[in-house]
């Protein structure tokens, strides 16, 4: 058996649990947007401040929220608010200030934080949901 199936699941038990409510999935899609923003503005310093260990640990916490965004939502749209609200603030702190000031360095750790956190985005974008739709299509269950 493979170890993952054991922490994630297999495709057959996410399609098989049910989806929550149309309201409870709307206000995890909000929760878990401000996870990603304040995810976002902690792992921007955490990174910074414990090289190479604070980028680990500011990945880690870019995983826990998308994947805990998927889980929660069941859709991949839990996982889209985490990653909108982590990019936004990614977009702003990026951005150099006219006083010639800046959060995010172009040092090899910012870099490796905002290359690492798409990659795991994608990653868990990969996995599969309890979402009935696909591509807007109803999916025929048996």
């Amino acid at each position: 058996m493979n170890p993952l199936h054991s922490l994630l699941g297999t495709r057959a038990q996410r399609l098989a649990e049910p989806l929550p409510a149309r309201r409870l999935r709307i206000a995890c899609y909000v929760v878990v947007f401000v996870l990603g923003v304040l995810d976002a503005l902690c792992g921007c310093f955490v990174q910074a401040l414990w090289s190479p260990w604070g980028l680990l640990l500011a990945l880690a916490g870019n995983a826990a929220v998308f994947y805990g965004g998927v889980r929660v939502s069941g859709t991949k749209l839990g996982l889209a608010a985490g990653l909108v609200g982590w990019l936004l603030v990614m977009f702003v702190l990026l951005a150099p200030r006219p006083e010639g000031d800046f959060v995010l360095s172009a040092a090899a750790t910012s870099y490796a934080y905002l290359l690492g956190g798409l990659a795991i985005g994608l990653g868990v974008g990969l996995l599969p949901t309890r979402s009935p739709y696909a591509f807007g299509i109803p999916r025929q269950r048996d």
